[in-house]
């Protein structure tokens, strides 16, 4: 045997790397794709989000800044799965400092998600140095 040549696993073996016969792969992988980055493929909340200025709370919370910076803000709704790999920033948890997604994240309730990559770079400076 050649050292490029490899021995068959034994049992049952799919060449096509398919983990689940196909009447079955729905139920057994109901997400599996879910949080992982594939282009522009799927919703992209980011994109349409309410912005900061339509908060009343996030005034009194970030009195530093106007309503124009709050309207170039994006929060993103309750529930949307962040993406893996993207940098994020909490306005009502501002101590905490910007993070990175991992693929099981949402945004939960009570919390302001704003996607770095929908921000303006001198605003985000703003937003990682406010310390409340």
């Amino acid at each position: 045997m050649t050292e490029h040549a490899r021995e068959a696993p034994e049992g049952n073996f799919d060449p096509s790397g398919q983990k689940h016969p196909d009447k079955y792969q729905r139920d057994l992988n109901p997400e599996t794709f879910a949080g992982q980055n594939f282009g522009l493929e799927g919703p992209h909340f980011e994109k349409d989000a309410p912005t900061g200025d339509t908060f009343k709370e996030l005034y009194a919370m970030l009195p530093d800044l106007n309503k124009d910076d709050l309207r170039a803000l994006p929060i993103l709704p309750e529930g949307v799965r962040l993406e893996q790999g993207a940098t994020y920033i909490d306005l009502s948890n501002l101590e905490q400092g910007e993070f990175t997604a991992t693929s099981d994240m949402t945004v939960q309730p009570g919390t302001y998600i704003v996607p770095k990559s929908e921000v303006d770079f001198e605003l985000w400076n703003r937003l990682r140095n406010a310390i409340v």
